[in-house]
């Protein structure tokens, strides 16, 4: 006589029923959520008046129309230039030097634009070190000489670009090296140099990668606040700012909204459609490309080449925001410091989680369902990271600030008591501002994660009578958690750079290490900022060491 085998009887049919229902419940009212910000945007835009609007598109709509343009295409121009030349250099020659840095090269990613802004002119404008030093040496006046101006739309684009290139560097990286060695060696094969064979064989089979590397850079570019703010460049997320605070007109901020929505989501369905028409193949990869040993000056020439972004990105910067941060009196261990400190910790880590949480119910959705309903909602939600801080925080300003005072004006008549303000400044409503803002990101990991997880594993639980509910939390889940951790690493620092939401939507006496930073350098007084801004950047050095050791095992 045997035992009989333990089995788990499966949930009663209602029950798993009602489970596939809740989860359908909260995919969508989740996506409803997410697509909020850009309705209310519309609406407020569309019945807003236009008197502040025609006053400014007399003055300054049409500079923030050519400074926002003119952003995009110098950064999109350099990241391409930069982060495909640093990719195909050390993915395809050898060069002393070349392991450091090939992972250097990612480390410009964890520093905010506005904080390299912050030690750059402390560096270079008219009274610091390098402009001082000149004056002293050669003796002259300060209108004796010509030296470039830092806080201009040039300088900050060269802000954006060094550290929005690592976008480019790592997907054409991964290009390159998931590339067929056979197409590259046909091509030398043939007598072509190097060059030659990288213009028109490895450049061209890479370029979906590389072209959706630059459209995210594009899409951070236009989302920029801190560093056009602190240089004087009038941009739209700038307008919308001072819309809001400056002249007190919402509709106008809205307004303006709707114009950077609508340049952020044509990028957006570029990118989508950079993605459809990627039909190269790459073939399989039977042998591992040798890399071209670079001799004489060549290989002084990459290691310079490679080097610059990263002396500039991140050497430089952190040298110079020491030495301010030395002299600036700035006290980590007072209240003030520890309050911001864990104030950036509580909103980066609650933001994170929720995030994830909520990538994983869209993902697992989409993924169970397959239905074209699942997929819009997945589409939908994801939409946020094309659109500008400023811009989610005004969508979600508008109504539920009308939501607070009409509920609060109903209690008042009916009940004679006040409500208050129940959602407008919360945390709660501003860590949903950066869930809509950063669920791309958390879905991308999700699906690079579930990708490897073959579906009959799916089906196999639903036989033995797991809902959906249970096949996310007993198999999904269990078998993503290096993935989903990174996507929680991945949002965790993009909360902790994030400024213009924070500062729109943030509670009262609730300032971050970013919001003190941009405040202390909005006083000039750059030394104070440089102790926060390099708080921020030691903080995102986290999740870029994690894929850093991600790059190197690859």
């Amino acid at each position: 006589m045997t035992d009989a085998p333990d089995t788990v009887p499966p949930p009663p049919k209602t029950s798993w029923f009602l489970a596939d229902k809740a989860l359908a419940a909260l995919a969508f009212a989740i996506a409803a959520f997410c697509l909020l910000p850009h309705v209310s945007v519309l609406i407020a835009a569309l019945t807003s008046d236009t008197e502040t609007l025609r006053h400014l598109a007399g003055s300054v709509l049409g500079t923030y129309s050519v400074n926002t343009l003119a952003l995009v295409v110098i950064v999109g121009f350099f990241t391409f230039l930069i982060g495909t030349g640093a990719a195909w250099l050390v993915t395809m020659t050898d060069f002393p030097g070349r392991r450091v840095l090939e992972i250097a090269l990612v480390v410009p990613l964890a520093f905010p634009a506005y904080v390299l802004a912050y030690a750059y002119t402390h560096v270079l404008d008219h009274p610091g070190v390098v402009q001082t030093l000149l004056r002293d040496v050669t003796g002259w006046g300060p209108r004796d000489y010509w030296f470039p101006e830092i806080r201009s739309l040039g300088g900050a684009a060269m802000m954006l670009t060094l550290v929005l290139y690592p976008y480019v560097y790592l997907l054409a990286r991964a290009a390159f090296l998931g590339q067929s060695a056979t197409t590259f060696l046909a091509a030398r094969s043939l007598g072509k140099p190097p060059l030659y064979a990288f213009l028109t064989v490895s450049l061209p089979l890479a370029r979906p990668a590389i072209a959706a590397g630059v459209l995210l850079a594009m899409m951070e570019t236009i989302a920029d606040f801190g560093t056009v703010s602190y240089f004087g460049v009038q941009t739209f997320a700038t307008g919308i700012y001072n819309s809001w605070f400056s002249m007190a007109d919402r509709g106008a901020a809205a307004q303006l909204s709707l114009g950077l929505l609508t340049f952020a989501l044509l990028l957006a369905m570029l990118e989508r459609s950079n993605r459809g028409r990627a039909r190269f193949s790459n073939g399989k990869r039977q042998e591992v490309i040798a890399r071209i040993p670079l001799q004489g000056a060549a290989r002084y020439g990459a290691m310079i080449l490679c080097g610059i972004p990263v002396v500039l990105g991140v050497i430089a910067p952190v040298v110079a925001l020491s030495v301010m941060a030395v002299g600036s009196e700035q006290n980590l261990l007072s209240p003030r410091y520890v309050k911001f400190i864990s104030n950036s910790l509580t909103l980066a880590s609650v933001a994170a989680g929720v995030t994830v949480g909520v990538a994983i119910l869209l993902g697992s959705f989409a993924r169970l369902r397959g239905t074209r309903a699942a997929g819009t909602a997945q589409y939908v939600a994801r939409i946020g990271y094309a659109v500008p801080g400023g811009v989610i925080a005004v969508g979600l300003m508008v109504p539920f600030a009308a939501f607070d005072n009409g509920l609060d004006a109903l209690m008042r008549d009916t009940f004679g008591i006040s409500t208050g303000l129940l959602f407008t400044g919360s945390i709660w409503l501003l860590v949903g501002a950066y869930m809509i803002r950063f669920l791309a990101a958390a879905l991308g990991a999700y699906e690079g994660g579930i990708a490897s997880v073959s579906r009959n594993i799916d089906a196999a639980s639903r036989v033995l009578g797991q809902s959906s509910l249970g096949t996310i939390r007993r198999i999904h889940v269990p078998l993503l958690t290096p993935s989903l951790l990174t996507a929680a690493l991945i949002v965790f620092v993009d909360v902790m750079k994030e400024l213009p939401a924070t500062l729109i939507m943030r509670p009262f006496n609730f300032d971050t290490l970013a919001v003190q930073a941009y405040r202390l350098a909005s006083d000039e007084r750059l030394n104070g900022a440089a102790v926060p801004s390099l708080l921020i950047g030691a903080i995102g050095l986290l999740p870029v060491i994690l894929l850093c050791r991600q790059v190197a095992r690859n």
